[in-house]
């Protein structure tokens, strides 16, 4: 559409050569393009007429030339390997954010929609693929050996979400109870492993159809597994891709983790068919709404299919506290941040965008309630179907549904950093407690001391031992004190904030009541997710200064009987971050001694091998705690685990999945040169991407310099994929101190290939962060900001900023705390004196 006379027409367009150009009026001669002027900066071009174009409708045709890329983003190859050992390519597309202007010229912004009709010419014995059903599939004039294929016309979409694939692969189908048509694509002869996401798929379509009271708009959805792909997976309209991790898994090798994650990613793609694809953010700008939403559903998804999954207590370790970590940084960001240029968008796919959008949308859900939650979805997908919508449009359709002031609460949550710290005193008078809240920015500096005070709207609940699971009073704090008067509650009864953790904040309790709350730890009379919420509360305030290390250490003993997998999950989280600290100081064995002292009761009721009638977190929570101790250097576990790893390899007993993990990590932790020979042989021979990110992830635990640098060699080499290198890197960073040091210089060193091999997307980020953040002194920042300084890398420009803080942070907590540490752990080991 001309909307006025020109004789230019300015659109997107990157790394494409056009050929010619040209427009006819509707109704009249073609004109054709004489220039094409490339604004490679800003991603545009600009075509130019010999006369001017006049108001109205014409069609603009484009002859051009792109290149199949090897950057993992807009129109590139995927290599992989036949089951008989050929390399091939397939061609995949990425296109979020702002990279379809690489596969075709567009105007490539979320707000600009279109239809799109979509034909491919491929060879015949190809499978291809794209948004909608085939509608035609004819010989190709020119040449025997291709054909074309013609899909049917979308419905009114953004360019992010426009997807083509073309490739071989196997798929296994079903139809939903509401009868669209499901597919799973795999890797070829792997059509099994297709199997587990086809069913979670095929219940989650009807679940939120449901949920929402809207039917999923298009006649089929395809999900499909791509060997190399940046991120975990993308949500394209109808042809969701993944990496094939996040969608196949194995009955015989995959973990009990993994089917989880699969069923987490499908849950999430799912969700954007409705929350992203029908109803989409106006501008980046919003781009946290989209994430944070779908990253709050997808457990709610999961909890349907999966009630054995205690998934929502996973939620709080998982996303709400590693949101409360970054966000206590000074150089955190609000939830909603303006974006200007393509090359800000990439910054923003972070753990503040999914983590902490998905706490405040949980939160939120909690404070309006299930039913009042829904209509208000309802409200939003129906009024902005096929349209863009911005954060201030959900509120409104929120606030219809439920009558509650939604906008001015959520404002002090998306639109300021940070979140609150609640100090709580109580007072018993009589036969009721006083309580008196008060509400400052909680930092992982320490107390807050800036000039202007930030105040958050929170929805405190308060729940007492007379019923934990219930909340006793709820309330909006709006100010920056309060007093309650908690009737009828006893002297000796405890009193909780924050039931079920949901609030978006710390708490931090006088003494006497943390005191009181330490029993119903014990017995566990406290409801897992709040046990969990305690014990992260006070680490997080013992690593800013706020109370002493010690403290924490004390509460972490009272843990012996804890039987939750998340819990245990969060404190060894915890344990693990203490333990990076202290390998800076001359007493890291005695860290390793507490861990063994905490871990080894529960691994010793656990045992090696699953009894019957044993469930998911079951096989979870032994993973977790024989790898914890087989770290740790328990002895009887590192022998267990050098026995079972012997048979593994000799072929008498495999492994069963779940058990890999720890075992891997115990041998190579304490193994030589011939134990990462051995496990760098099963990585060659492992014919499933899972089981070789299994070894990926944990051959950094070696810890012989020599080996270390092997190791880092392996990162780069063609054995591993492209976006595995990553993890391999940072595996080796968090395994030891030396490794953190081999690896920080490895990234320098080898720089320029992992910048360009990740051109500015997040895995740059993540590179940064997983070699960096372990380091304590003040001398390893600056050098962190320099190489930096002279290395810039745009995307990544806050990640850097946020490492060196935590370099900071960490050096402070060192000086402070690290003699009482020790002191501590001492007076653990001593008689205990005679009187």
């Amino acid at each position: 559409q001309v909307k006025q006379a020109t004789n230019q027409i300015v659109m997107n367009c990157a790394d494409i050569d056009i050929i010619t150009a040209s427009y006819a009026p509707e109704g009249d001669e073609e004109v054709h393009a004489t220039g094409f002027n490339y604004q490679n900066e800003d991603e545009k071009v600009t075509l130019s007429f010999p006369s001017t174009l006049q108001k109205g409708t014409g069609t603009l045709k484009i002859d051009f030339v792109g290149e199949l890329n090897d950057k993992m983003k807009g129109f590139y190859r995927s290599k992989y390997t036949t089951p008989t050992g050929d390399t091939r390519y397939a061609a995949v597309t990425q296109f979020e954010a702002t990279d379809a202007r690489r596969a075709f010229p567009c105007w490539d912004e979320p707000a600009i929609k279109a239809t799109f009709d979509i034909s491919l010419v491929v060879p015949k014995d190809r499978v291809a693929l794209s948004n909608m059903n085939v509608i035609d599939r004819k010989p190709y004039p020119d040449d025997e050996n291709l054909v074309e294929v013609k899909f049917a016309r979308t419905p009114i979409m953004s360019t992010y979400l426009v997807a083509f694939v073309v490739g071989e692969y196997d798929f296994v189908e079903a139809r939903s109870l509401d009868g669209v048509l499901v597919r799973v694509y795999t890797p070829v002869g792997k059509a099994e492993q297709g199997k587990f996401a086809l069913e979670v798929a095929a219940k989650t379509l009807p679940f939120y159809k449901d949920y929402f009271n809207v039917p999923y708009p298009l006649p089929k959805i395809d999900l499909i597994a791509i060997a190399d792909f940046a991120a975990g997976a993308m949500e394209n309209w109808g042809l969701v891709t993944y990496r094939e991790t996040a969608l196949l898994i194995d009955p015989k090798n995959s973990c009990s983790s993994s089917r989880q994650w699969v069923a987490l990613v499908v849950g999430h793609e799912l969700a954007h068919q409705w929350f992203g694809n029908l109803v989409t953010m106006e501008w980046w700008t919003h781009l946290w709404l989209n994430e944070g939403f779908a990253s709050w559903i997808e457990y709610l998804c999961v909890d349907h299919c999966f009630p054995e999954y205690d998934i929502w207590t996973q939620f709080v370790s998982a996303d709400y506290t590693r949101a409360q970590e970054l966000d206590a940084l000074d150089n955190s960001h609000p939830i909603e941040v303006s974006v200007g240029h393509p090359s800000e968008v990439d910054e923003i796919f972070d753990a503040i965008s999914y983590s902490k959008g998905a706490s405040v949308i949980r939160m939120l859900h909690d404070y309006i309630g299930d039913e009042d939650f829904r209509k208000g979805m309802n409200l939003y997908l129906t009024k902005f179907q096929q349209k863009n919508a911005a954060t201030e449009d959900l509120w409104e359709s929120l606030e219809k549904a439920s009558g509650k002031p939604i906008a001015a609460v959520m404002n002090t949550w998306t639109k300021q950093m940070g979140f609150p710290l609640i100090y709580v005193e109580a007072e018993q008078q009589e036969d009721d407690k006083v309580l008196k809240l008060v509400q400052k920015k909680f930092c992982a500096s320490g107390p807050y001391t800036g000039e202007d005070f930030p105040m958050w709207m929170v929805p405190i609940s308060i729940c007492t031992s007379d019923d934990p699971t219930r909340a006793k009073m709820q309330i909006l704090m709006d100010k920056p004190e309060l007093t309650l008067v908690l009737k009828d509650v006893k002297p000796d009864q405890w009193v909780k904030l924050n039931l079920g953790t949901v609030g978006f904040y710390r708490t931090q309790y006088s003494p006497d009541m943390l005191e009181s709350l330490i029993p119903a730890i014990k017995d566990l009379s406290l409801p897992p997710v709040d046990r969990l919420g305690l014990q992260n509360d006070l680490f997080s305030l013992a690593r800013a200064g706020i109370i002493s290390t010690v403290e924490v250490l004390k509460v972490m003993e009272a843990f012996v009987n804890e039987p939750n997998y998340t819990v245990w999950s969060d404190l060894s989280c915890n344990l693990g971050i203490l333990s990076t600290l202290l390998s800076h100081t001359d007493f890291y064995e005695e860290i390793q001694v507490f861990v063994k002292d905490v871990f080894s009761p529960i691994g010793e009721r656990l045992g090696w091998d699953p009894k019957p009638g044993e469930g998911h977190l079951d096989a979870l929570l032994r993973g977790l705690v024989l790898g914890k101790l087989g770290k740790a250097g328990h002895k009887a576990t590192l022998e267990e685990a050098r026995r079972r790893f012997k048979d593994h390899v000799e072929g008498k007993h495999i492994l069963s999945a779940d058990l890999r993990s720890p075992v891997y990590v115990t041998i190579l932790k304490h193994g030589d040169s011939t134990t990462l020979d051995t496990m760098l042989k099963l990585h060659k021979q492992a014919d499933m991407q899972e089981e070789k990110n299994r070894i990926e992830r944990v051959l950094g635990a070696i810890s012989q310099p020599e080996l270390i640098q092997k190791v880092l060699t392996f990162a780069l080499s063609e054995e591993v994929r492209p976006q595995d290198t990553v993890s391999v890197i940072g595996g080796v960073a968090g395994g030891s101190k030396q490794g953190r040091k081999a690896a920080w210089k490895f990234v320098r060193d080898n720089w320029e290939e992992l910048y360009n091999r990740y051109q500015g997307g997040f895995l740059i980020s993540r590179l940064i962060k997983l070699t960096v953040d372990g380091f304590a002194n003040d001398k390893m920042a600056a050098e962190v900001k320099a190489f930096f300084e002279s290395h810039p890398a745009p995307s990544a420009e806050r990640t850097v900023q946020q490492c060196c803080e935590n370099i900071l942070l960490n050096a402070a907590w060192l000086k402070r705390d690290a003699e009482n540490i020790h002191q501590y752990f001492l007076q653990r080991k001593a008689p205990p004196a005679m009187v």
